[in-house]
C-alpha cells in the first residue's frame, strides 16, 4: 500500500521533466512537500511517533522504487535518517542528508567527504565516532564533487556546532547507507535494463529490431545477469529484525551493486550508441546517477576490504559464513 501511493507521487512529480528541474536548481517542485506532507519520510517510524512502524524487509522495494524514478532530492536519506534518530528527537524540517564520518583535517576544520546530495541539503546527520551529529549545512563550505547535476559536495565546517548530539553506532550508520544506496542502485540498474531492452526491440536496422543480432542479445544477458544479482545482494541485506541491516550484509550489497553499477552503465550506453550520449534522452539521467551512487558510502573497493577482514575475524568456514549472512 505504501509502495502503491508512493509510485504514483513519484509518477506525477518526479518524471524527467521535474528530476531535470531540480538539477537545474529548482527546489520549489511539489515533489519534496508531497513526500513529506504524505508521511513518507516517518515509514520507519514507530506509530506512537507517528509512523508506519514499516519492517526493515518492507523498506528495500521503497528505495527500489525511487532509485527507478532517479530521484534528485534525499528522500532515501532523510528515511533513514529519522529511522537513526527515533525518539531521541524531531529532527528539524528540510532535507537531510547522511554521511558516513565525520572527519577532522589538520587546521582543525570538520569535514563530510563527497557527501550525497551536500549541494542542496539542510542538515547531515553523520557520526564522529562517538556519537552522531546533526550539522547545518547553511553553516558549511560546499565543494562540488564530479557533476554539479548530482549535487554532491564535500561540506567543510569552521567552528560551526551541531544541531544536535545524539547517541547512535557508527557501524550502524554505515550499513543502512551501504544497504540504502545499494537498494537505489538495484533500482536504476533495472530501469537501466527496461531502457535498453525496449530500445533493441524497437530499433530496426537492416530490416530487423536490432535485440535479434546475436551480439547484443549477448550484452543483454550478461547485462541482466549483473542486474539480477545487484538485486539479490540488495534486498538480502534488508533481511533484518532488527533496526538497520547487518555490517557485513549491508557491505556485501553495496560491492555487488557498486561493481555491477559500471558494467550496467556501459552496457546500455552501447546497445543505444549515439542517441544515448545526447542530454534530451532520458537514459543519461540514469547512467550518471548509476556513476556517481556507485562511489557513494564508498566503492566496491571499499567495501571489498570491509568483507575481507570480517571474513578473516570470523569463525568457521567461508561457506559457513555465507550462509549466515
Amino acid at each position: 500500500m505504501i509502495l502503491e501511493a508512493l509510485e504514483r507521487v513519484l509518477d506525477d512529480h518526479c518524471n524527467s521533466a521535474a528530476v531535470r528541474r531540480i538539477e537545474a536548481g529548482d527546489r520549489a517542485g511539489p515533489l519534496w512537500d508531497t513526500i513529506e506532507q504524505g508521511g513518507f519520510l516517518d515509514i520507519l517510524q514507530p506509530e506512537e511517533l507517528g509512523g508506519a512502524a514499516l519492517p526493515l524487509p518492507d523498506l528495500f522495494p521503497i528505495l527500489e522504487c525511487l532509485g527507478r524514478h532517479c530521484v534528485a532530492l534525499p528522500i532515501a536519506q532523510s528515511i533513514v535518517a529519522r529511522a537513526l534518530v527515533g525518539a531521541q528527537a524531531t529532527l528539524p524540517p528540510g532535507l537531510v542528508t547522511i554521511a558516513n564520518r565525520l572527519q577532522h583535517t589538520a587546521n582543525g576544520d570538520l569535514s563530510c567527504v563527497r557527501t550525497p546530495y551536500g549541494l542542496l541539503a539542510d542538515y547531515v546527520l553523520t557520526h564522529d565516532g562517538e556519537s552522531m551529529l546533526l550539522m547545518p549545512c547553511a553553516g558549511a563550505e560546499r565543494t562540488c564533487v564530479g557533476d554539479p547535476r548530482n549535487a554532491t559536495a564535500t561540506l567543510t565546517w569552521r567552528d560551526v556546532a551541531p544541531v544536535m548530539q545524539l547517541v547512535g553506532d557508527a557501524q550502524a550508520l554505515s550499513a543502512f547507507t551501504a544497504a540504502m544506496a545499494a537498494a537505489m542502485l538495484s533500482g536504476a540498474m533495472q530501469q537501466t535494463f527496461d531502457m535498453a531492452l525496449a530500445y533493441c526491440n524497437t530499433r530496426v536496422q537492416f530490416g530487423k529490431s536490432i535485440g535479434k543480432f546475436q551480439a547484443l542479445q549477448q550484452q543483454l544477458s550478461v547485462m541482466a545477469e549483473h542486474v539480477l544479482a545487484g538485486a539479490i545482494a540488495a534486498e538480502c541485506a534488508f533481511r533484518s529484525k532488527g533496526l538497520a541491516p547487518s555490517a557485513l550484509a549491508g557491505a556485501m550489497a553495496k560491492s555487488r551493486t557498486s561493481e555491477a553499477a559500471s558494467l550496467v552503465a556501459a552496457t546500455a550506453h552501447a546497445v543505444h550508441g549515439a542517441i544515448g550520449m545526447t542530454d534530451e534522452y532520458d537514459l543519461g539521467l540514469l547512467t550518471r546517477r548509476l556513476h556517481d551512487w556507485r562511489m557513494s558510502y564508498g566503492a566496491e573497493d571499499y567495501w571489498n576490504q570491509i568483507i575481507g577482514q570480517q571474513i578473516l575475524s570470523g569463525s568457521g568456514t567461508l561457506v559457513d559464513q555465507v550462509r549466515d549472512i
